[in-house]
Formats: C-alpha cells, sequence, structure tokens
C-alpha cells in the first residue's frame, strides 16, 4: 500500500511538469508534423491532404537549399569558434590579474544586450565609408566596402557578430568550470614534471569536457535559431546570402503565408536537431569524464 501511495504521490509531483511539457513540446511537435501534410488553408477553401508534396517541392526548392548551405557554414564557424574564444577568455579571467573583476564584465556585456540593440550597434559598425570597420580597413587602403550589402561577405559578418555576442556567454560556464577544478591536481602534475600545455591537455581540458559538452548542445541550438539579426540586418539579402533555416521558416510561413510548406520546413529543422541530440547524447556523451 505504501508503495502505492509512493507513486502515486512521485505521479502527483511529476503532473505540472508533465502537462507544461505536453502543451508547448510534444503536442506542438505533433501537430508541426501533421500540419505539414496538409495544404496551406485559403480563405474559404480549408486544407486538405496532400501527403509528402510539401517534401517534394523542398528538394526542388533552390531557396532551401541555400538555407541550409548558408546554415551548415555558419554553424560551422561559430560553434567552434565562440567555443574556442569562451574558453580563451576563461582561462585568461581565471588567473590572476588587475581589474579581473572588469575583465570579467566586459566579456560579458555583450551577452546581456538585446539582439535588436546589438543588430543596430552593428550595423553603424558595418555601414560603408563612416562605420567603425570600413575606418580601419580604410587605414589599409581597403576602405570603401559595404559588408552587409556583397553576397561575399554578408554571412561573414553575421558570423563575427554571433561570435562576438555568444563567447561571453560561454566563458562564465568555462570560468565556473575551472574554478571546481582542484588544485592539487595542478600541483601533482607539476610535480611530475609535466609543462604548461601538458597540464591543459591532459588534466584541464578532460575535466572541462563535461562542461564543452553542455556549451556544444547549446552553440548548436543558437546556430540554428537566429532570426533577430537577419531580420535586423539583412532579411535574407543580398541574393539570398545570409537566409538561414529558421528566418526561411518564418519568411515563408508568415511573409508568403504558406503554413503547411512552413510547416515541412519546420520538420526537417527537428530532425536535423533531433540527429544532432542523438549523436551528442548517445557517441560524446559516453567519452565525458564526470567527476
Amino acid at each position: 500500500m505504501t508503495a502505492s501511495r509512493n507513486a502515486l504521490y512521485g505521479a502527483l509531483l511529476l503532473l505540472p511538469a508533465a502537462v507544461l511539457l505536453w502543451v508547448f513540446t510534444y503536442q506542438p511537435i505533433l501537430a508541426t508534423l501533421g500540419n505539414s501534410l496538409y495544404s496551406t488553408p485559403r480563405g474559404r477553401r480549408a486544407s486538405v491532404f496532400i501527403g509528402l508534396d510539401h517534401y517534394q517541392t523542398m528538394i526542388a526548392d533552390p531557396v532551401f537549399w541555400k538555407a541550409l548551405t548558408n546554415n551548415a557554414i555558419y554553424a560551422l564557424t561559430t560553434i567552434p569558434l565562440s567555443m574556442a574564444l569562451a574558453l580563451a577568455m576563461a582561462l585568461f579571467v581565471n588567473a590572476k590579474l588587475r581589474g579581473q573583476g572588469l575583465v570579467r564584465m566586459a566579456y560579458f556585456t555583450p551577452t546581456v544586450l538585446p539582439m535588436v540593440a546589438v543588430a543596430n550597434i552593428w550595423m553603424f559598425f558595418y555601414a560603408p565609408d563612416y562605420g567603425l570597420v570600413d575606418q580601419a580597413l580604410g587605414l589599409f587602403g581597403a576602405g570603401g566596402n559595404n559588408l552587409l550589402g556583397s553576397k561575399e561577405t554578408a554571412l561573414g559578418a553575421l558570423i563575427v557578430i554571433t561570435i562576438w555576442k555568444e563567447a561571453g556567454f560561454f566563458m562564465i560556464f568555462y570560468l565556473a568550470a575551472l574554478q571546481q577544478i582542484s588544485p592539487t591536481l595542478i600541483e601533482a602534475a607539476e610535480l611530475e614534471g609535466a609543462s604548461r600545455r601538458q597540464i591543459f591537455r591532459r588534466v584541464t581540458l578532460p575535466l572541462l569536457m563535461p562542461t564543452t559538452l553542455f556549451i556544444s548542445i547549446n552553440a548548436v541550438i543558437g546556430a540554428v535559431r537566429l532570426v533577430d539579426h537577419v531580420i535586423a540586418m539583412t532579411k535574407g539579402g543580398p541574393d539570398n546570402a545570409t537566409v538561414l533555416l529558421l528566418f526561411y521558416v518564418y519568411q515563408v510561413g508568415f511573409a508568403f503565408w504558406d503554413t503547411g510548406y512552413a510547416a515541412a520546413l519546420t520538420a526537417v529543422l527537428l530532425v536535423m536537431l533531433a540527429l544532432i541530440a542523438l549523436f551528442q547524447f548517445g557517441y560524446a556523451d559516453k567519452r565525458v569524464h564526470y567527476r
């Protein structure tokens, strides 16, 4: 009887979380998958079942493949660079230095700025001729650039903004992990004659792997959810050079009002994220040492 009562209490305690998880996670996913199999309702014309037609349209859609390519380039660039920069900053501010608190605050400040505010700041930096970046390039005879208006540089300009904004956020986690490493481990390695590089590679880096896995998961999520900067700065241009997957979903669903096709794009995005999550938790997590 006691075991049944404990099970009932446990179920009741889990019920609020389970309801929220169903309402805001699983039910929207199932609804999206279902909507992707129906046409978009137009006026009095109700939606009808069309099967995989949206997915066949997607295969022939050049903008979708452009968005997928752009997102791959964006993710493969921003994730490793922002994580490496965050680790370097954490190692720097974890050491004894004057004005340590001010340096930490300076590194973390970009993280707390609103996305639209960041976009407006960098639009001024990237402005041709009088922008800070173009004036700096002008010192080397390379001024007069429209960084956000050129197909060759627009995506790279967004990548720089993301690294600048995300690195400080990731640094906080690395700094907290570094401060949890026991000094005795470092001292033992030094007594064994290990160099600083060997200590970092053989002691510090392995102990940071749980944090690295956590940060990588957040970095992947961040790499596919960027839409604010694209809307505020480029609107996907020039010539779809900065179209990312989530922005394309937003554009199709709310600008073109093709909700069925937008649902199909969202379903593909969810599948991609699920496959990445399976790799992270199924492969990478097994190779992480938890203390």
